[in-house]
């Protein structure tokens, strides 16, 4: 009969490395143009996750899906359909700064995706790349 304890050294081990390897995932950074470029070839979604108010105040980039990082952290209303139909494409994510961007990029990253992180709204503005408004 098998130690309780070696099951669970095992079962515990192995959950390490399943969050080691998940963690590990590579998050590259995309420039602004090269995300762009990328959207345009139909390699890759853009994706806002900054939060609807924001949108409605500074705008959003051109092609990107508006998709908040509250709803990926919540009941995925939005992001479970969106995730089935872009499967396979590479998400390059942007927000305000970079920093949540980050955070959903290593989510998604951790569940499979591939991703990349644009950054910030404000780099997308800088390097004069084509903006819209929204209401929402």
């Amino acid at each position: 009969m098998k130690s309780p304890f070696r099951w669970f050294w095992s079962v515990s081990m192995l959950l390490t490395l399943l969050t080691a390897v998940s963690r590990g995932a590579e998050i590259i950074a995309v420039s602004p143009a090269e995300a762009a470029k990328r959207v345009a070839e139909g390699k890759a979604v853009l994706v806002d996750v900054r939060e609807p108010s924001e949108w409605a105040a500074s705008g959003v980039a051109a092609p990107a899906v508006l998709l908040p990082m509250s709803d990926l952290n919540g009941e995925r209303k939005l992001w479970k359909p969106f995730l089935e139909k872009e499967a396979g494409k590479e998400l390059i994510l942007y927000c305000r700064s970079g920093r949540r961007s980050a955070q959903v990029a290593e989510k998604l990253a951790a569940e499979g995706k591939t991703v990349a992180n644009a950054g910030g709204f404000k780099d997308w503005q800088a390097a004069g790349l084509p903006v819209r408004k929204t209401k929402e």
